[in-house]
C-alpha cells in the first residue's frame, strides 16, 4: 500500500519552484552560452582562419605595391611594421593546427591584425588603411559571439580615433564615418552569426530526425521483408510503370516450380486456365493483367500439360493507392493450390463413381417396388409399407442424382437439362407448401401461404419444384419449434419473385459467404444434410436465367429470394435477371 501511494504521488505532485540557487545556475548557463564560441567555429575553424587571414594579407600586399609606386607622405616605418605583422600572422595561421587546440586560441589573431592596421594608419591616417579593419570586425563579431562583438565595437573604433589623434588629424564628421561603419559591420556580423547558429541548430535537429526516420524505415523494411519471407504464399508488388519493387522468397519459389513444370511439359508456353485444358493467352496471364491495372480474385492458372508434373497457382491482384488517390501499382498474391485441386478432383471422381454405382441398383429396387405396389394380391398393410419404402427409395435416388450433378466436371455449374415453359409459380408454391405441412406440423411450425399470389414465370416446373422443396426443407429444418415459414410471390411482368422466410436460428456472416458452396453444411450435424441442396438450387435458378439471394440475422431468421423471368420474351431481353429490380418491390421484414 505504501508503494502504491508513492507511485501516485510521483505522478500527481506539483514540481517545486526553482529556488535562488537554481535560478543563479540557470542565469550562469545562459550567460555562458551567450559568450560562448559558436558551434560552427568548432568544426573547420582552421580553414576559416586561413581564408580570413589570407584575404587580409592579400589586401596588405596590394597596399605594399601601391606604396612602392606612390610613396606615402608620412613615416613609412610604422606602415612596414604593421604590414610585416599582418603577413607574419598569415604564416602562423597557415602553419598552426587549429583543429587540435581551443577555438579561443584564434582570438589573438584578429587582435594582432587590429594593432597592425593601427600602425599602418599612423604612417598616413588619410591613406585609407582603416578599411582593412573590416576583416577583424567580421572575424570578431561573427566567430566569437558576444565577446568578439564587444571587442570589435570597442577596439576598432578606438584604434581609428586613437591613430587619428596621434597623427594630429583634425576632428571632423568624416572622422566618425569609419568607426560608425565598423560598428555597423560588427552589428550586422553578430546578427548574421546568430541567425546562422539558429539555422545550423535547426539543420542538425532535422538531420537527426531524418536519421531516426531513415533508421526506422530501414527497420520496418527489414521487418516487412522478414515477415514476407516467412509466409508460404508469394507476394509481389508491381509499380505503376510495370516494374517489380517488392517480392518475397515464396514467390520466387513458386515461380521456379511453375517454370519447372512448364519446361517439363516440352512447351515453353504451357499455361492453362482453371480447367487445366484451355490454353491461356499471354495477355490473360495474371501478372500481365495486374500490370494493365486489372483487379481479380483467385484466378487459377495451371503450368504444364497433361501427363507432366503440373503446378496450379491461385492468384489475386489488388491495386494500391497513394494518399491523394492516385494509382501507385498493384500487389499480386499467389498460392500453390495444386494439392487442393488434385484432392477436389479426386473427391469428385470418387463421389461420381460411387453415386453412379448406386444409381443402377436403386432404379431396379424402385421398379420392383412399383410392381409390388401394383400387385392386387398384396394385402393393404403391406402395400402401405411398400409405398413408404418406394417413397424413400425415390428420395434416395434423388440424392444420388444430386450428388452426380454436383460432381460433374464439365464446368463449375450444374450439368442438367431444363425444359422451360409458361407456368403459374403460385400453383407450384402452394403445392409444395401443402406437401411440407405434415412435416412442419410435427414441430408445430406454421407454413403461411396467405401471401402467395398469381405470378407467371417462364420455368421448368419439375426443376422449380426441386428448388422450392430445397428452400422449404431448410426453412423447416432450421426453424424453431412453433415458428413460422412465410411464402410470397409477386411479378412485375418482367421478373417474377419468390420469397421464402423463416423465424429460425439465422446464419452468421461466415456461413452466408459460403452458403452456396457445394458440400458446405451450416448448423449442427444433426440437422445438416449433404450440403448440396442450396448449391444445386442456385445453379438451377441461374440455368433459368434468374438468380437467388439470401439475407439472414442471427436469432431472427433467414430470407431467400428467387428471381425468375416472367416470360420467354423477358428472358431473351435480359441475360440475367436483376436482383435489385425484384427486391425493390418487397417489404422486407
Amino acid at each position: 500500500m505504501g508503494d502504491d501511494n508513492v507511485g501516485v504521488m510521483s505522478f500527481t505532485e506539483v514540481p517545486p519552484s526553482p529556488g535562488p540557487g537554481r535560478s543563479r545556475l540557470l542565469a550562469r548557463a545562459r550567460l555562458t552560452r551567450l559568450f560562448a564560441v559558436p558551434a560552427y567555429l568548432v568544426v573547420g575553424r582552421g580553414r576559416i582562419a586561413v581564408t580570413l587571414q589570407s584575404s587580409l594579407c592579400a589586401l596588405v600586399v596590394l597596399f605594399l605595391v601601391l606604396v612602392s609606386v606612390f610613396p606615402l607622405a608620412g613615416d613609412l616605418g610604422p606602415f612596414f611594421v604593421g604590414a610585416t605583422l599582418t603577413l607574419a600572422a598569415g604564416f602562423v595561421v597557415a602553419l598552426v593546427p587549429w583543429s587540435r587546440i581551443s577555438p579561443w586560441a584564434l582570438l589573438p589573431v584578429p587582435l594582432l591584425d587590429t594593432f597592425a592596421v593601427a600602425l599602418m594608419r599612423l604612417s598616413d591616417p588619410t591613406g585609407g588603411f582603416g578599411i582593412l579593419l573590416f576583416v577583424p570586425a567580421v572575424w570578431l563579431s561573427v566567430f566569437f559571439g558576444l565577446t568578439g562583438y564587444l571587442l570589435a565595437v570597442l577596439l576598432l573604433p578606438g584604434a581609428i580615433l586613437t591613430t587619428s589623434a596621434l597623427a594630429g588629424q583634425p576632428f571632423t564628421y568624416a572622422t566618425l564615418v569609419l568607426p560608425l561603419m565598423l560598428v555597423l559591420i560588427s552589428t550586422i556580423g553578430i546578427l548574421m552569426a546568430r541567425r546562422i547558429g539558429v539555422q545550423q541548430l535547426l539543420f542538425e535537429r532535422q538531420t537527426r530526425t531524418m536519421g531516426r526516420t531513415l533508421r526506422r524505415a530501414q527497420r520496418q523494411e527489414e521487418l516487412l521483408a522478414e515477415v514476407l519471407d516467412t509466409v508460404d504464399f508469394g507476394v509481389i508488388r508491381i509499380a505503376a510503370d510495370g516494374t517489380t519493387t517488392i517480392t518475397n522468397e515464396a514467390h520466387a519459389r513458386l515461380q521456379r516450380s511453375a517454370r519447372t513444370a512448364d519446361l517439363s511439359s516440352g512447351d515453353r508456353h504451357g499455361v492453362f486456365a482453371a480447367d487445366g485444358v484451355t490454353p491461356l493467352p499471354r495477355e490473360q496471364i495474371p501478372f500481365a493483367r495486374a500490370a494493365r491495372g486489372e483487379v481479380f480474385d483467385n484466378q487459377i492458372v495451371w503450368f504444364g500439360t497433361q501427363g507432366a508434373r503440373r503446378r496450379a497457382l491461385s492468384i489475386t491482384a489488388r491495386r494500391t493507392l497513394a494518399a491523394d488517390g492516385s494509382d501507385t501499382g498493384a500487389v499480386v498474391v499467389s498460392r500453390d493450390v495444386t494439392s487442393e485441386l488434385t484432392a477436389l478432383r479426386a473427391r469428385d471422381s470418387l463421389v461420381s463413381s460411387v453415386s453412379h454405382e448406386l444409381r443402377t441398383p436403386l432404379t431396379s429396387i424402385i421398379g420392383y417396388l412399383e410392381l409390388a405396389v401394383d400387385d392386387p394380391r398384396i394385402p393393404g398393410p403391406a402395400r402401405e409399407n411398400l409405398v413408404v419404402a418406394e417413397r424413400n427409395a425415390s428420395r434416395l435416388l434423388e440424392i444420388v442424382s444430386d450428388i452426380l450433378t454436383a460432381s460433374s466436371r464439365s464446368e463449375m455449374s450444374a450439368d442438367m437439362t431444363i425444359s422451360q415453359q409458361d407456368i403459374d409459380l403460385a400453383d407450384l408454391v402452394r403445392a409444395a407448401g401443402e406437401s411440407w405441412r405434415p412435416a412442419a406440423a410435427e414441430r408445430a411450425i406454421h407454413i403461411d401461404l396467405g401471401q402467395v399470389a398469381a405470378a407467371p414465370a417462364y420455368a421448368d416446373p419439375l426443376r422449380m419444384r426441386q428448388v422450392v422443396d430445397n428452400l422449404l426443407s431448410n426453412a423447416v429444418k432450421y426453424n424453431r419449434d412453433g415458428g413460422v415459414v412465410t411464402l410470397r410471390t409477386q411479378s412485375d411482368g418482367l421478373v417474377t419473385s419468390l420469397l421464402v422466410s423463416d423465424t429460425g436460428i439465422g446464419l452468421s456472416d461466415e456461413s452466408l459467404d459460403r452458403l452456396f458452396e457445394r458440400f458446405f453444411r451450416a448448423g449442427d450435424s444433426a440437422r445438416s444434410g449433404t450440403g448440396l441442396g442450396l448449391a444445386i438450387s442456385r445453379e438451377l435458378v441461374r440455368a433459368h436465367g434468374g438468380d437467388i439471394s439470401v439475407r439472414s440475422t442471427i436469432g431472427i431468421g433467414t430470407t431467400f429470394t428467387v428471381d425468375l423471368p416472367a416470360t420467354a420474351e423477358s428472358m431473351d431481353g435480359r441475360a440475367t435477371v436483376s436482383n435489385e429490380g425484384a427486391r425493390g418491390g418487397w417489404d422486407m421484414p
